[in-house]
This record gives C-alpha cells, sequence and structure tokens, in this order.
C-alpha cells in the first residue's frame, strides 16, 4: 500500500491536570536505560496535552490513579488502575504509566480511541470505554 493511502489516524486531544502534568514530566525526564523508550513515549503524549488546574480536569479523564475500563482492535478488554511505577502490581490490577499502555491511556477521556504498539510490536487500536476514581 502507498504511504498516501495509509492514513494515519488523528490522535486524540488529551486533557492532564498540572500536578499530574508536572509530576509526570520530571519523572519521564530523569528515565534513561531500557525504559527510555517508553519515557520518551510519555513525554510525546505530556508535550501534546492540555494543561488544566487538577481541580477542573474533567470526571471523565484518565490521570494518576484512574480506574480505567479499555478496549483493544484484537479484543483485548481490560480494568487497570494507572499508578506510578513503585506501585504497578499487574496481579492487583495496577499498571504502570511507564509502560506501553500506561502511557497510551494518560490524559483520554471515555470513548476516546488511541493508536497504540503492543509490547510484541502488533499496531492496535486502543479505546477507553469507563473512567473512574481510584480507591
Amino acid at each position: 500500500m502507498s504511504q498516501t493511502a495509509m492514513k494515519t489516524p488523528a490522535l486524540p486531544r488529551l486533557v492532564l491536570g498540572a500536578e499530574d502534568h508536572g509530576k509526570l514530566t520530571t519523572m519521564a525526564n530523569g528515565i534513561s536505560g531500557p525504559m527510555a523508550a517508553v519515557a520518551d513515549q510519555l513525554m510525546t503524549e505530556l508535550d501534546r496535552a492540555r494543561v488544566v488546574a487538577q481541580g477542573k480536569l474533567p470526571d471523565d479523564a484518565v490521570r494518576m490513579g484512574s480506574v480505567v475500563s479499555f478496549t483493544t482492535t484484537d479484543g483485548f478488554d481490560r480494568t487497570f488502575q494507572l499508578v506510578f511505577p513503585g506501585e504497578a502490581d499487574i496481579s492487583s490490577g495496577k499498571v504502570s504509566v511507564l509502560t506501553p499502555i500506561g502511557a497510551a491511556l494518560i490524559g483520554l477521556r471515555e470513548g476516546q480511541s488511541i493508536p497504540w504498539t503492543s509490547r510484541d510490536g502488533r499496531k492496535l487500536t486502543l479505546t477507553v470505554v469507563n473512567v473512574r476514581p481510584g480507591d
């Protein structure tokens, strides 16, 4: 397929609270080594996000601590809480923002979709179904 025939889907608009944005930017800027690629992915998302006062963040926007239900085009249907790396525990449903899926989720709102590359290199689309506050 020619490059003109392959259309890249438009990226969704992201919204982040100023507090989360600041913490995540500081964290991502301090990452090197094996996690650098995911930190770069996270920085790309942070750079394009609209930053609002934390208290003005819409209830359906994915923020740190949010419990997010989502689907992917390969039928993956999960609910995770988005957390900082030190709190991650996949067996407890807590996924780090410094994973490809975590970096893709931050700042999305219910109903939004984003192109996402899985750890095994497959090109998928991730769609947020529900966002609620964490426990």
